[in-house]
């Protein structure tokens, strides 16, 4: 009798993607005070590193990229001049860990994605298609509710600000919103999103909004059967803000039709340069990071407590 050769599936391909600036603000609030031997800042750089292993621990990513903000988008931006205008300036301690972020990312090789006048949100999205496209799955880690947009049983979320580490999938964006995620664009275009200095329909919350999608589905359909809704009062906020939410809808929509220049074999995880990550380390003074290189240094009975005075 002859055996037959056993051949294995092919491995799973999963890409997760980060949203660079948002996890350097993250780090950079959670740990105040963190310097290296030399007295630069170096508490976003720590707080990045940890949040990023401690991910791809829990995800165990075939592939994976750190997305950055390239600017804001001109469309956007002729749409809305206002734009996120009120938003603060990044302080210059976190501005100057930026590139010490991006250089830990090419000592552990891990792909740092930016693109000119391309805001992370849309890059994120279009790589998100381009995976899904291809048959993967993916995980975006982010707080940023936009992207419940891109939600689909192929597509989730990881909220690092979330006391769970469950994953945002379908059933729990329903459950927090109360709609579909392709109604996310249309329920953040009514109710607007102060974030994004994109105001909503005078009157209408989250409740309302998700009340009026139920009914009708769409904005689409709203604004073609604004008859139909019950209360004056709303139905006259509705009719005076209908160029507002068409405006909100194209302001709020993510670009999945972005060119993005990069192959997506390109995300694979690889391992990391251990020299050039302990010549980092050794320069910013990061020593218990430096033991975890080397676990043959590591004294018994010291589980890197993750606090700013540990590292």
């Amino acid at each position: 009798m002859h055996s037959h050769p056993t051949f294995e599936a092919p491995a799973r391909r999963q890409l997760l993607i980060v949203d660079g600036h948002a996890f350097a603000y993250r780090a950079f609030f959670a740990i105040r005070s963190l310097s290296s031997p030399d007295g630069a800042p170096t508490n976003a750089i720590y707080g990045f590193i940890r949040m990023l292993v401690k991910m791809q621990a829990k995800i165990k990513p075939s592939h994976l990229v750190v997305v950055w903000d390239g600017g804001l988008a001109p469309a956007r931006m002729s749409l809305h001049p206002e734009y996120k205008a009120q938003r603060p300036e990044m302080p210059s301690s976190l501005e100057q860990q930026l590139d010490q972020i991006v250089a830990y990312l090419h000592a552990a090789h891990i792909f740092s994605l930016l693109q000119d006048s391309c805001e992370a949100d849309d890059l994120i999205a279009a790589l998100t298609r381009q995976a899904v496209t291809a048959g993967w799955e993916v995980v975006i880690a982010t707080s940023d509710k936009d992207f419940m947009q891109l939600v689909s049983p192929e597509v989730r979320l990881l909220n690092p600000q979330a006391k769970s580490d469950t994953l945002m999938g379908p059933d729990e964006v329903r459950a927090k919103t109360g709609v579909e995620p392709t109604q996310i664009a249309d329920w953040l275009s009514l109710i607007g999103d102060a974030v994004d200095n994109i105001p909503g329909v005078p009157g209408v919350g989250p409740k309302t909004a998700t009340d009026l999608l139920r009914q009708f589905g769409s904005i689409d359909a709203l604004f073609q059967r604004l008859a139909e809704v019950g209360s004056d009062r709303l139905r006259a906020s509705l009719q005076a803000s209908e160029k507002l939410v068409h405006r909100n809808q194209q302001l709020v929509r993510l670009n999945c039709e972005l060119s993005c220049e990069v192959e997506l074999e390109e995300l694979v995880c690889k391992p990391s340069d251990a020299a050039a990550l302990r010549q980092l380390y050794a320069h910013w003074g990061f020593k218990t990071l430096l033991r975890e290189l080397d676990p043959a240094l590591q004294p018994a009975g010291d589980f890197f407590p993750e606090t700013a005075g540990a590292c």
